[in-house]
């Protein structure tokens, strides 16, 4: 299993909206996904439609009791795509997992033996804690949003500080599979020399493919469904849709063939 951290110390980038869609449409294509929120906010479980009553076994449950990640698995209304949903307790995860000594391994350890999925996305809060510092540490590989906006490179260069000294720590296999440009309007000057910057300071490993301002990506979640669902031809859907085939062309080959 490829196991990539959607992560920006950054909130309002398009996070949870990017895991939802892309984690979709990989299923879509045929790869047995799987998604794990480790946001407190619990929100890419909402926007998959878990309801917070439903959450038993959850990714607290993983972090801090160490439960089989077997057990913690949901099916979701995607054929094709499992979620380990997030509860409102691991919001206190980070304290709770200051005194042990492996606290930044426990998701590694949960995720390495596991085969009952080909890919598993990695919905990260928006900050640099234990929770972040887990998902990077069990992650193959990092997949960036960066929103159009005056201060998103500033913002990537300390996620990418973050990123050597996990390589240096925890994870030297740790890499970067591309940043993706979210929340672009191109009747904004500033949006498209934003999207100018990025690509001259990263060159090709940002991708083709931009997330534009979209108002079914933002009504989709409120349906508990990801915008693929709710509205497959809107052009947000389109533009995730663009995203997954960039990434695929992006796996190794012998990830692609699995």
């Amino acid at each position: 299993m490829i196991t990539i951290a959607i992560a920006n110390q950054k909130g309002g980038v398009g996070k949870t909206t990017t895991a939802i869609n892309i984690a979709t449409a990989m299923a879509a294509t045929g790869w047995r996904t799987l998604l794990v929120d480790l946001d407190p906010q619990g929100n890419a479980s909402t926007g998959m439609g878990v309801a917070a009553a439903d959450r038993e076994g959850s990714s607290y449950d993983i972090l801090v009791d160490q439960v089989p990640l077997a057990e913690c698995v949901h099916e979701t209304t995607i054929p094709g795509l499992d979620i380990v949903p997030a509860t409102v307790d691991l919001s206190g995860a980070e304290v709770e997992l200051v005194s042990v000594e492996d606290r930044t391994a426990r998701l590694r350890s949960a995720l390495e033996h596991h085969r009952g999925h080909e890919i598993c996305f990695i919905d990260c809060p928006p900050s640099l804690g234990l929770l972040t510092l887990n998902a990077l540490g069990a992650a193959d590989t990092l997949l960036v949003p960066l929103q159009c906006e005056f201060f998103a490179l500033e913002g990537l260069s300390q996620l990418l500080q973050t990123v050597e000294r996990v390589q240096q720590r925890f994870n030297p296999d740790l890499g970067i599979v591309g940043v993706v440009l979210t929340m672009f309007d191109r009747r904004n000057r500033l949006t498209d020399q934003v999207a100018d910057d990025v690509r001259d300071c990263l060159g090709n490993l940002v991708f083709e493919a931009v997330i534009p301002r979209n108002v079914r990506l933002s009504e989709a979640p409120s349906h508990g469904l990801p915008a693929l669902v709710y509205d497959h031809a809107c052009a947000g859907s389109r533009a995730y849709i663009a995203l997954a085939r960039e990434l695929i062309g992006r796996l190794p080959e012998r990830r692609k063939a699995a």
